[in-house]
């Protein structure tokens, strides 16, 4: 999703109302939990193949040292926390 879908979105909402997120919480019951959103930052991610999703990485990991640009498959993006 980009930040103009998220916001389009969103303008269709209740202004006042909380907002959470929801994941599975891998129980045995399969539960979806679903915490209070409490930061909207930007943050620097790239793929794990551990997790087999995206990361989040510290600033000083996603440069180049040869260039001091992004490393490949590193991205700025837009944060819920």
């Amino acid at each position: 999703m980009k930040v103009k879908e998220l916001i389009e979105q969103l303008g269709h909402m209740d202004a006042e109302a909380d907002v959470h997120f929801s994941y599975n919480y891998r129980d045995y019951w399969r539960t979806q939990v679903a915490p209070t959103v409490c930061s909207v930052e930007e943050g620097i991610v790239e793929h794990s193949d551990y997790h087999s999703m995206d990361k989040i990485v510290e600033d000083e990991d996603c440069y180049d040292e040869d260039t001091g640009h992004y490393k490949e498959g590193v991205r700025r993006v837009v944060v819920l926390g």
